[in-house]
């Protein structure tokens, strides 16, 4: 059987553009020979529609949209997601796949296992298949499979479930099994899902072709990475990552061998990807973002000029008196270099004003943070004016390590409608500056070799406040992504005062990361949709 893989990008709550974007994929697979074709989880609702399947006309409307794609699909079958209602007792819906062919739908199977960790909520909307069959599909018989039902225990955080939808399929004689995937991206996770599967195929002694989405929705993106693989554990076919495909893959070819990229090519393409995606599916056609000179806005630039074009990004650099002259000229070399228009607004004259307002009321007070942050606070106001005026999104610029630690200003740097590289440690941030550079100097040699600084007061050093980030990032990994307690970090050989400041620092910002805007989540655990914390507790870690 020559199966189609249709690696789509799926808007949202957008049935018709879906509907089209399948039907499109399809006529080109069954037009290359293609017996099958899948197409991924949840393809006509884009995934994770969230609470719009309370809506009272979302269901409806991706039912409309399902029986109009069934009355356009001919002989060849094809596998889609939907979502569908569920009666009785229990959640009112169903994470569902249709299988369509001759102008009807002739087969409906539901998801089975229904994940609730990390980014995952489904338990809140959906309800569980009760149990599997395989499905008939040009006389074999086939177990069609829903993302989380293909997952074991070897390869999830722990052990979640009791029952493998895989066994029980090849158990009632499935010869082939199929999975269509909405599965998110983070660093590593194109190789945990070869090895996944390449394990089961071999477990059940059975082939699976694999059916992922493509593209970003909000603080989601999504690889692609689609697979066929042989029931030796072995690949016939590889789709592309981060990009719509549609290719056909016969499983009596000869196995291949998958290449990954290095992590920091990963790790851009991805932000890339969430970039573009967010603008377009939000209505955003240009971006702006504030040029410090240093390397978070030098590498978000990079990101957004890839993701947008030169033409569709603006720099402004914002100097006071503490803004180097390096500083200045490293945001012009980079805005020259990616051809981005850069604008020079100081903001030196509004911050002496502000300060005069508070002359009397701060008077014997000596000046600390209150003066520094009024000036990211300025620039802030500064980028949302250009924001309101010409329709462009604010892209903050700060990494996950500042983030975590509360080394950022609310209302002033932290100011944006989309967070690049919030889910990006610094350490990991200067990895994607020297991958950029990789062919020639985009990013100024003196913005990656100098100390970092925000630069609001003389002579200024991240140093001076946190700890060496070689240090910091990884007990903010360990305490982060690992959740491992204070005493934990410590038995690894860190320092007992720099691990208890740290994680201490978590805690108390917790509430400036509840008002952060949406980051791009590429790591195990981010800020933000995976990670819910409360902001009013007395727990030590």
């Amino acid at each position: 059987m020559k199966i189609g893989f249709a690696q789509i990008n799926p808007t949202i709550g957008d049935m018709p553009a879906n509907r089209d974007k399948i039907l499109t994929a399809y006529r080109a697979l069954v037009a290359e020979g293609a017996d099958l074709v899948l197409a991924p989880e949840l393809a006509l609702t884009g995934y994770p529609p969230l609470d719009l399947l309370f809506e009272s006309e979302f269901i409806p409307r991706n039912l409309a949209a399902l029986a109009d794609l069934a009355a356009a699909i001919g002989e060849v079958p094809l596998v889609v997601g939907y979502a569908d209602f569920h009666e009785g007792t229990g959640n009112a819906f169903r994470n569902a796949a249709a299988v369509l062919e001759n102008g009807q739908v002739t087969a409906r199977v539901f998801k089975s296992l229904l994940p609730t960790y990390d980014v995952f909520d489904e338990a809140r909307y959906f309800e569980p298949a009760a149990d599997v069959e395989p499905v008939v599909i040009r006389g074999q018989k086939v177990g069609i499979t829903l993302c989380e039902d293909i997952w074991n225990e070897a390869h999830l955080p722990r052990a979640y479930y009791p029952h493998s939808p895989v066994g029980e399929l090849v158990s009632k004689g499935a010869t082939l099994i199929l999975n269509l995937s909405a599965s998110p991206f983070t660093l590593g996770k194109p190789q945990q899902r070869l090895s996944l599967i390449s394990s089961v195929a071999r477990q059940f002694d059975v082939p699976i072709a694999y059916c992922n989405c493509t593209g970003a929705n909000d603080q989601l993106v999504f690889d692609g990475n689609s697979l066929l693989m042989g029931a030796d554990g072995l690949p016939r076919l590889a789709l592309p990552a981060f990009c719509e495909s549609t290719q056909t893959g016969d499983l009596e070819s000869s196995p291949r061998e998958i290449i990954f990229p290095q992590a920091s090519e990963s790790l851009y393409e991805a932000l890339v990807l969430g970039v573009r995606d967010y603008l377009r599916k939000c209505g955003f056609k240009t971006a702006v973002l504030g040029l410090s000179g240093g390397i978070d806005s030098a590498v978000t630039a990079c990101i957004a000029a890839e993701a947008l074009g030169a033409k569709n990004v603006l720099g402004v650099t914002m100097p006071t008196r503490y803004s180097s002259c390096g500083s200045i000229e490293d945001s012009e070399k980079l805005a020259y270099s990616l051809g981005i228009q850069l604008l020079n607004i100081p903001i030196a004259r509004s911050f002496d004003v502000f300060q005069e307002q508070f002359t009397s009321i701060f008077a014997g007070l000596a000046p600390n943070e209150t003066e520094e942050n009024m000036q990211p606070r300025l620039r802030g106001m500064t980028l949302m004016a250009l924001s309101n005026k010409f329709g462009h999104l604010v892209l903050s610029t700060g990494n996950k390590s500042e983030l975590a630690v509360g080394y950022c200003t609310l209302y002033g740097d932290m100011c944006g409608g989309l967070a690049v590289i919030s889910d990006v440690p610094k350490i990991e941030i200067y990895a994607l500056a020297r991958w950029i550079n990789r062919n020639g100097e985009i990013i100024p040699q003196n913005t990656i070799d100098k100390p970092p600084s925000a630069e609001l007061k003389p002579n200024q050093r991240d140093q001076d406040t946190l700890p060496p980030y070689e240090i910091l990032d990884p007990i903010l990994r360990l305490h982060v992504e690992e959740q491992r307690s204070c005493e934990e970090i410590i038995a690894q050989g860190f320092d007992p005062e720099i691990v208890r400041w740290v994680l201490r620092r978590v805690r108390l910002n917790e509430y400036k990361r509840a008002q952060a805007a949406p980051g791009l989540k590429v790591t195990t655990r981010a800020f933000g949709l995976g990670r819910r914390m409360p902001i009013a507790h007395r727990y030590e870690a």
